[in-house]
C-alpha cells in the first residue's frame, strides 16, 4: 500500500463499527433454543459467566473445545490442551465447550476436583452469583446483556448468552419472575 492509498483509507486494519456489528450479530444464536427451567438456566449461566470471566483474547467457535487454567486468583481459557502445553499458565481446571445455545460446560480434571482451594473458590463465586439471583427483582436483570468491565470478545460471548437464556425463559415464562417465584413454579410443576 502507497502512501496516498494509506492516506485514502482511514481505518487499514478494517477495526471499526462494521466489523463489531458483524462480530454481535454472528455470535447471536441462529438454532432454536428450547425453553428451560430455572435450575438448568441458574447452572448454566454461572458456568457461562465462570468461564466468559477468564481471560482469553480469542474468539470461542460453537462446538470446539477450549482448556482452563488457573494461576492463584487468575483463570486463563486456552486453546491449548494441557498434553500440549507442559506447565504452562498453572493449574489446569478442566475442558470447557462452547455450546450451539452459546451456554458453556465446564467438566473439572478430577485433580482440580480435589483441589480444596479451588473448590471453595467456585463456591464462594457460586454463593455470590446466588445472592445476585436472590436480589433481582426479575430474572432477566441477571443477564448480562453488557458487561462494559470484559475485554471483547468476553463481552460479545455475554450478550449472546444473554439473548440466549434470555429467549429460553421468555419461552419458559419465567423471565419477567423473580428466582424466587421460578423456583416456586418449577417445585409446583414437580408435584403435579
Amino acid at each position: 500500500m502507497t502512501h496516498d492509498e494509506a492516506s485514502k483509507n482511514p481505518n487499514p486494519q478494517g477495526k471499526g463499527l462494521v466489523p463489531v456489528l458483524d462480530s454481535i450479530t454472528a455470535s447471536r444464536v441462529s438454532v432454536s433454543v428450547p425453553p428451560k427451567h430455572i435450575e438448568q438456566i441458574s447452572s448454566e449461566l454461572f458456568t457461562s459467566l465462570f468461564v466468559l470471566h477468564s481471560q482469553f483474547q480469542f474468539k470461542p467457535v460453537v462446538g470446539k473445545s477450549y482448556w482452563l487454567y488457573r494461576k492463584n486468583q487468575c483463570f486463563k481459557l486456552s486453546l491449548i490442551s494441557p498434553e500440549q502445553w507442559r506447565g504452562g499458565f498453572g493449574q489446569y481446571v478442566g475442558e470447557c465447550h462452547l455450546q450451539s445455545d452459546i451456554t458453556w460446560t465446564l467438566k473439572l480434571d478430577r485433580q482440580a476436583a480435589k483441589d480444596r482451594q479451588l473448590m471453595q473458590l467456585i463456591a464462594s463465586r457460586r454463593a455470590e452469583f446466588e445472592a445476585k439471583l436472590q436480589a433481582a427483582e426479575t430474572l432477566e436483570q441477571i443477564l448480562p446483556v453488557f458487561e462494559s468491565a470484559l475485554p471483547f470478545y468476553q463481552r460479545l460471548f455475554a450478550s449472546a448468552l444473554a439473548n440466549s437464556l434470555g429467549t429460553s425463559m421468555r419461552k419458559s415464562g419465567i423471565a419477567s419472575l423473580p428466582y424466587n417465584k421460578a423456583i416456586k413454579l418449577l417445585s409446583n410443576e414437580n408435584h403435579d
